[in-house]
């Protein structure tokens, strides 16, 4: 029969090994992201145990969902040329075709009407 220890010794223990734990208040959700899906925790208990410089996350009870991830959409990368014919043919400044660029997700024409309007 193994005898069960009280917190107080368990926690003097720990703090003999090195580790120290502390709960996390009103946590609301936490999300594990990865490339083909989102796993969803709501209302979960954690506590970060430290241990010799390593912190774990320990996360225990709340629902678990899964979901497919919402992908954020990459900015537009635009180049200095692309910006300085929209400027050139708009009349407008390199700053402002460079968004227009950037919102009509690097279509010249686009960015162009988009700023003649």
């Amino acid at each position: 029969m193994q005898r069960r220890m009280n917190p107080r010794d368990a926690k003097r223990m720990m703090q003999r090994m090195g580790m120290n734990m502390q709960g996390v208040e009103d946590v609301e959700e936490v999300l594990i992201r990865t490339p083909t899906k989102e796993i969803v925790i709501e209302a979960p208990e954690v506590a970060i145990v430290n241990m010799q410089g390593q912190k774990i996350f320990q996360i225990a009870g709340g629902s678990v969902s899964e979901r497919v991830p919402q992908h954020q959409t990459a900015k537009t990368v635009v180049s200095e040329e692309d910006a300085q014919l929209v400027a050139g043919q708009t009349g407008k400044s390199i700053e402002e075709a460079r968004r227009a660029l950037e919102e009509s997700e690097g279509d010249l024409a686009r960015a162009i009407l988009l700023l003649q309007s």
